[in-house]
């Protein structure tokens, strides 16, 4: 039978994350919600005993395991859903040079691909409940930060490809978010193993600089995962269209990229991650 309830399935629910957080802020406001996970043991208690929470192993990668998803919620809620999310995702740091295409492209599976096949399986629900789909990119996709290039690509690739769903999701009834997320405390950089440099590298002797930026810093002051989600459920709720930039200082960031010339945008982005500081002062030591 289904639910009165209005649903939402949300990509990526590991503890401690974004896709936690939002679960249980729309789970507060009234909502059936489909937490997904890859690994079933990373879900929160939180999550895996409250009421109207419907936990599912879900590998975005994997078609079979959407379909089964797929097949899930329309059981429990009558063929509609009234929201999706696509959270999950992975990162990269690591410098153009070194990166491997390999690992490339699966960042690429999992950032850019996998929003797209969820969509395309969850379409028909989404648009017999004249639903929303949110994706999640990053101001990444806007912000070159060095050595990042793969994922900032990937965002990129998703943040476009998702403004252009809205366009052509509209005609059919559906509403499209695409988040550009700045800074939010979770515990991604804990989970994070970058891959080392090998000494024919460029950078190489910068690399505990290189290794020092995954240690979780940048996050210091970020907002809270609660505090994202209320401003997403927000969104959410009163029916947003379009680009939605949340997370620290995401309005000066909106507007830094907007209003700044490049020479100022780049003096911005060399303070955050000083590249060419710490390259002049590699090559200084070799000097002496």
């Amino acid at each position: 039978m289904a639910s009165p309830r209005k649903s939402i399935l949300i990509t990526g629910c590991s503890a401690g994350g974004i896709g936690a957080a939002l679960a249980e802020v729309f789970h507060e406001k009234g909502y059936h919600v489909f937490a997904t996970v890859r690994n079933p043991s990373k879900i929160s208690e939180s999550l895996s005993g409250a009421a109207n929470i419907t936990v599912l192993t879900l590998d975005v990668l994997s078609l079979e395991s959407i379909e089964a998803a797929v097949e899930t919620v329309k059981r429990e809620t009558g063929g509609k859903l009234d929201v999706l999310v696509n959270n999950s995702g992975g990162g990269s740091f690591v410098p153009a040079l070194d990166a491997s295409i390999e690992e490339g492209k699966k960042l690429f599976d999992l950032n850019f691909w996998a929003p797209l096949a969820m969509l395309q399986a969850f379409a028909p629900l989404l648009i017999r409940a004249k639903g929303c789909i949110v994706n999640n990119s990053s101001a990444n996709a806007y912000v070159p930060m060095a050595f990042m290039s793969i994922y900032n690509g990937s965002k990129a690739a998703l943040a476009m490809a998702s403004e252009t769903w809205r366009r052509e999701l509209q005609p059919l009834g559906v509403r499209t978010i695409t988040l550009i997320t700045c800074a939010v405390k979770t515990n991604f950089w804990s989970n994070y193993h970058g891959a080392e440099l090998p000494e024919t590298s460029n950078y190489f002797e910068i690399r505990d600089f290189i290794h020092g930026f995954t240690d979780g810093h940048l996050q210091a002051n970020a907002i809270t995962s609660r505090q994202y989600a209320i401003i997403v459920v927000r969104e959410v709720e009163r029916g947003t269209v379009g680009t939605v930039w949340a997370g620290k200082d995401a309005f000066v960031a909106r507007l830094a990229w907007w209003l700044s010339p490049k020479s100022v945008f780049d003096m911005i982005l060399e303070s955050i991650l000083p590249v060419s500081s710490e390259m002049a002062k590699a090559v200084q030591r070799r000097k002496v």
